[in-house]
């Protein structure tokens, strides 16, 4: 039996921890890997920036907000990370290739994606209008296709293998009729179906494909939501709302060399609010 207590995940001391335990299939090391987050500049992208740096990984953290990527990437460089913000609007083409040029000039090939950019529609169906319709679709479903297209790319010409984490939400599962979510719940789905379908056509390049359906997390996306209907937590069986910490293991295993046989799945963490 160990004595040596678990540290903190985002510590440093829990690789060594971990290699203690002389896993020959764990590993939450990220030494020497190059990870890109969009919508870093707060909520989950904020923290997934944080984790993977910890791990050993350079990171680019994209965003649209100059100067709280710099606050980030502060942060990251007092953690001893090497880190490179990168303004970018996900729903301009031009803006997401400058961004992946922007990274491999600064810090060389990206091996691990995660797609965490995005926005909900907060309006029911009939009252979406074109703009609102191209914002939730640009942003949730076709910068993931892009980026996700773009990285598997320049892996498959490097002959390297990578990771790609999209974030889905467990809307794409459950559909709530008091929560207008018609229109995000489509764009979530519809990612989860695109993590099935480029896993598999990017299998043999050893390119793993996976998402991560979160429930209600804190953040400022669902700090919104609770503005306008109130706290819905308490219509939850655990009546919490979840802390953005709490996916710091899913992302980690998705990310890692720990998931090396794991491609293709999408994995719910919703603190069952939706079993009911």
């Amino acid at each position: 039996m160990y004595k040596k207590s678990v540290p903190d995940c985002t510590s440093s001391e829990w690789l060594s921890f971990m290699s203690d335990y002389r896993l020959p299939n764990f590993s939450l090391d990220l030494g020497g890997q190059v990870a890109m987050v969009t919508g870093a500049t707060s909520g989950l992208g904020y923290r997934f920036a944080k984790v993977l740096a910890a791990c050993g990984a350079s990171i680019a953290i994209c965003g649209r907000r100059a100067d709280r990527l710099e606050g980030l990437a502060k942060e990251l460089r007092e953690m001893g990370a090497k880190c490179e913000p990168v303004v970018m609007d996900v729903t301009d083409r031009k803006q997401l290739r400058a961004g992946l040029e922007q990274v491999n000039d600064k810090l060389g090939l990206i091996t691990i994606l995660v797609n965490n950019a995005g926005v909900p529609d907060a309006q029911r169906a009939t009252k979406i209008d074109d703009e609102l319709l191209d914002k939730v679709l640009d942003t949730n479903l076709e910068a993931p296709w892009i980026l996700s297209c773009a990285v598997a790319e320049a892996l498959r010409k490097a002959k390297r293998p990578g990771r790609i984490v999209n974030i889905a939400s467990i809307a794409a599962y459950n559909v709530q009729a008091a929560v207008p979510t018609a229109l995000y719940s489509v764009s979530k789905s519809a990612v989860v179906r695109m993590t099935e379908a480029l896993a598999v056509e990017w299998s043999q390049l050893h390119i793993n494909v996976n998402a991560i359906a979160p429930g209600f997390f804190a953040s400022e996306m669902t700090d919104g939501m609770v503005e306008r209907m109130g706290d819905i937590s308490q219509y939850f069986p655990r009546k919490r709302t979840c802390d953005p910490e709490q996916l710091d293991s899913t992302l980690l295993f998705l990310a890692s060399p720990s998931s090396e046989c794991v491609t293709g799945t999408c994995i719910k963490v919703d603190d069952g609010q939706t079993s009911r």
